[in-house]
């Protein structure tokens, strides 16, 4: 063991014997371990309900990141591929596990539990379609829910017909508040890609932004004719082919994610038509950030700007259970 490198020594240890790959389960000593000795996590030991709930998060987190193959079975190739051993070298090294942006901050998880528990109004662990409609002030179009649920992106594991679990949320949203990752671009492709062939044609595209052309009048904006979005996108991208965007095409282009929300996010699409410098200024301040990382930091301080004031109106959300009560 002493020979191997860090990756082939973590993986050894970690996986099962006889196979020659690494599951979800083998991840879960190590998240019992930091949450058992992490100074950052201390404050996680009196509520073992919200310790579960942190630790599938993260592994949740690794494999949507890390697993390139999405069949659950992340082998040596992919973890020296990817940063997850950095990751737990810089959880082990930094006290202030919020700093650990890779994978292991308390605030990352917590924005998503606090959606996944928003959206999930009757608290049965399961959204619909109607939940995820709601999600991000309606942002997304009913055509993209439905794709969504039809399981083409991804296949859902929580095994009940027309329902989404924690961990398939958590999958689309890392997908839809960081469009920048190749894994969303994944995601959002196999969505648009309607009959499965590996390209992204015009009318495909015209399919899903018709709907949000619908939007744009019902709100009184000026609408936007697709024949004028179409070449905005090819202008974007630059496919090597004229008639159709690859794959390929959208991993190479920085402005990728951008064609995602003008074909079915409408704030986001607003927000990108209108440039907020607010959000340029942001990008520019920090250019290691992530698109997710932005968007995790701005919700965590909304959401912890939110209990203030209900603490302050000494009002009790129902969000929380009493004995789940989030430590801030």
């Amino acid at each position: 063991m002493l020979t191997m490198d860090i990756a082939t020594q973590t993986f050894e240890i970690l996986r099962q014997p006889g196979r020659k790959h690494l599951t979800q389960v083998d991840f879960k000593p190590v998240l019992r371990e930091l949450l058992a000795t992490h100074p950052g996590l201390e404050f996680l030991r009196s509520t073992p309900e919200f310790q579960d709930r942190y630790a599938e998060t993260v592994i949740y987190r690794i494999f949507y990141h890390i697993n390139r193959s999405g069949n659950g079975h992340l082998t040596l190739r992919e973890l020296k591929r990817g940063n997850l051993i950095a990751a737990l070298q810089h959880a082990d090294e930094e006290e202030d596990i919020n700093k650990v942006l890779r994978y292991f901050s308390y605030e990352h998880f917590y924005v998503i539990y606090c959606k996944f528990w928003e959206l999930d109004t009757d608290h049965d662990f399961f959204i619909d379609r109607e939940n995820l409609i709601r999600f991000g002030n309606h942002a997304l179009t009913y055509r993209i829910v439905d794709r969504i649920f039809s399981q083409a992106p991804r296949k859902f594991t929580s095994e009940v017909e027309g329902k989404m679990g924690y961990e398939d949320f958590v999958y689309f949203m890392l997908s839809e508040e960081d469009k920048s990752s190749e894994p969303s671009l994944e995601y959002w492709f196999k969505c648009i890609d309607l009959d499965g062939n590996g390209v992204l044609t015009p009318n495909e595209m015209q399919f899903f932004y018709e709907e949000q052309l619908h939007r744009m009048k019902c709100m009184a904006q000026e609408p936007v004719l697709f024949e004028d979005i179409l070449c905005q996108i090819f202008d974007m991208i630059a496919p090597e082919r004229e008639d159709y965007i690859t794959l390929q095409d959208l991993k190479g282009c920085k402005l990728s994610g951008n064609v995602f929300n003008i074909l079915f996010n409408l704030n986001k699409f607003m927000a990108f038509e209108t440039r907020d410098p607010f959000m340029i200024r942001q990008e520019r301040e920090d250019p290691t950030l992530t698109e997710w990382d932005r968007f995790a930091h701005r919700e965590y301080i909304r959401l912890s700007m939110e209990e203030d004031v209900e603490d302050a109106s000494n009002g009790s959300a129902e969000v929380w259970d009493e004995s789940l009560e989030a430590p801030f």
